[in-house]
């Protein structure tokens, strides 16, 4: 099984939210640590539904329209797959490493994610409403229009990536952390956030759910940002004075 050292916060020191004293904190996010046991390079014989995968590697596999639902990966490392169209629906991701993995349509509906880490991806309407995500690390890469609708994440930080209209929609995030991620038209609408940094999103777009924010950290210049679309909410017209 793969040993998980204690991880400091994904964001570094807590740091206020704001100037003057008794500025409110938020709690840094934890990452996930792994170090993967001697893996088995997994010979391709087709996924299975509720099948158990523990220690192996899959290096450049096409697993393009596999039925894995419900199965368990445990210990593993996927580099270079592909997973368009893969069926990985109530699947467990459990203590795993995937690098370089890309598809277009993949299926993690309620599924779960602990303690992994997924580098630069290039993924497409990966669906994973419902989901479960704790202790996630996301570096580079970008993924578009991920549906993260009603699902929890808890210790999830994305980093160095660029996301393109992920739908929190519903959802409920705490302990999460945007760290020189590019979030552009971002859904939060009925969205639930308990210690969310978002002072590292740049840029910061959000489609829906401005009102949402409580419970976010944000910086000045995203505050001057988000400006419009704040005023829009509240129903506040600008209007100059010569006007």
């Amino acid at each position: 099984m793969a040993r998980r050292a204690a991880a400091g916060g994904g964001t570094g020191r807590s740091r206020g939210t704001g100037t003057g004293t008794g500025a409110a904190k938020v709690r840094a996010a934890r990452r996930p640590e792994l170090r993967l046991p001697p893996l088995t390079p997994y010979e391709d014989g087709g996924l299975e539904p509720d099948g158990d995968y523990d220690a192996l590697e899959f290096r450049e596999t096409d697993l393009s329209g596999q039925d894995a639902a419900g199965a368990r990966f445990m210990d593993c490392a996927l580099t270079g797959c592909a997973l368009d169209g893969a069926s990985l629906p109530r699947a467990r991701l459990l203590d795993s490493v995937l690098t370089g993995v890309r598809g277009v349509g993949t299926d993690l509906a309620e599924a779960t994610l602990r303690d992994v880490e997924l580098h630069d991806a290039r993924l497409g309407g990966t669906q994973l409403h419902g989901a479960v995500l704790e202790r996630v690390l996301v570096r580079g890469g970008k993924i578009d229009y991920l549906n993260l609708r009603r699902s929890r994440l808890k210790d999830v930080v994305f980093e160095g990536c660029v996301l393109v209209e992920p739908d929190f929609g519903g959802a409920r995030l705490e302990r999460v952390a945007f760290v020189d991620c590019a979030l552009r038209q971002a859904d939060l609408s009925a969205a639930v956030l308990t210690d969310v940094d978002l002072r590292g999103a740049a840029p910061l777009e959000l489609s829906r759910g401005v009102d949402r924010l409580s419970g976010a950290v944000i910086s000045p210049p995203q505050l001057l940002d988000l400006a419009p679309v704040l005023a829009a909410e509240l129903g506040v017209r600008v209007v100059g004075e010569e006007e």
